[in-house]
């Protein structure tokens, strides 16, 4: 076995101190320059529009009165935690999924600070076509999004050789 093999997947949490920068960084511009409900033309399907979201992801629960910052936020915690267990019993050799567990983990501290602090996530980033638009998001909400879509890669791949191996 290498030497990198034997390393816990803890080394991916490099990853998600970057993200986590990335992510505070971006919101702290948004709200240092732009007033909110602000928003700025970027392409014919995209602005940067600032808004706070109470709730969760497409503001579900959004007017549920003060009592989901405090349970979203206690899910935050819980998954964080599993992922660091999980990225601990991990080998970081094993990239595909140490990576998905550090993105997820970046988005939910990340929107988990946003809600401890402020009491709702700042969100700014804002698809659209014509009368279409999406729920505005943040880059918390990419990084868990693209995570998740690795955890079911990483799945399938997985489930996909065992089924080799039984053939």
């Amino acid at each position: 076995m290498t030497v990198s093999a034997k390393r816990s997947g803890l080394i991916w949490l490099v990853l998600t101190a970057v993200l986590l920068v990335v992510d505070w960084a971006t919101k702290t511009l948004v709200v240092n320059t732009m007033t909110l409900g602000q928003s700025i033309d970027i392409l014919p399907v995209f602005n940067i529009t600032y808004v706070h979201n109470p709730g969760a992801a497409f503001s579900f629960l959004s007017d549920a009165g003060g009592w989901q910052r405090w349970f979203l936020s206690a899910i935050a915690v819980a998954i964080s935690l599993l992922l660091i267990w999980w990225l601990k019993r991990s080998p970081a050799s094993n990239k595909l999924l140490g990576c998905a567990y550090a993105l997820v983990l970046a988005g939910a501290l990340g929107n988990l600070y946003d809600r401890v602090v402020y009491g709702y996530v700042i969100d700014f980033i804002h698809v659209y076509y014509q009368n279409w638009h999406y729920p505005k998001f943040n880059i918390a909400d990419c990084a868990i999004c693209i995570g998740a879509a690795l955890l079911l890669i990483d799945a399938f791949k997985s489930s996909s050789k065992k089924e080799s191996v039984n053939e």
